[in-house]
């Protein structure tokens, strides 16, 4: 599988707006992850997540994109020639959907230990024996922002947790990150 590194300062720049999509949904109350989807060198999608406010467990900002960019006249085809930004490694659901999608590349911020679809917890994107293209998936652009986000996220309680837990004495914890440009 031939590998195209995305030359550095677009990289950058895509990242930088899948961080801006997590902060947006941080502000509404969500688990701040964002993405952005890029076609020909273009941002074409955008999502964060919806979960809390739709009452969906779904509607992961992966999923979000995809949707609206389908009802906005996106091509299936061109999902081919489409990469994804996203501050969280995709989950075992999402990773899935764009194997499926035919995805050509998902870049990520940090990697999702708990439901991660492309590393930390199964090799949705590349494992033999499922169907859909395979894809690469690259971790660790902007990860200590990606991290940093989600700790913030979860200092706070989360009202939209089935049952949140009270945080009164949480600590934000940032001297193993490093928060400059990656």
């Amino acid at each position: 599988m031939a590998e195209n590194k995305a030359p550095q300062q677009l990289r950058h720049q895509h990242m930088e707006e899948a961080l801006k999509m997590a902060e947006e949904a941080y502000q509404v109350g969500e688990v701040p992850v964002g993405c952005v989807f890029v076609f020909e060198g273009k941002v074409v999608g955008r999502g964060r997540n919806e979960t809390n406010i739709s009452k969906n467990g779904t509607r992961h900002a992966e999923l979000v994109a995809i949707d609206r960019m389908l009802e906005g006249g996106f091509k299936l085809e061109d999902f081919r020639k489409t990469q994804l930004y996203v501050t969280v490694e995709p989950c075992i659901m999402c990773a899935s959907a764009l194997r499926q999608m035919n995805i050509e590349r998902v870049i990520y911020g940090c990697a999702n230990d708990r439901f991660g679809g492309c590393e930390s917890v199964l090799r949705i994107c590349d494992n033999p024996i499922l169907d859909g293209s395979r894809y690469p998936a690259e971790g660790g652009c902007y990860r200590d922002q990606a991290v940093l986000m989600l700790r913030k996220f979860y200092m706070r309680e989360n009202s939209g947790a089935p049952k949140p837990k009270k945080k009164a004495n949480r600590v934000l914890k940032t001297q193993d990150l490093k928060l400059k440009e990656q």
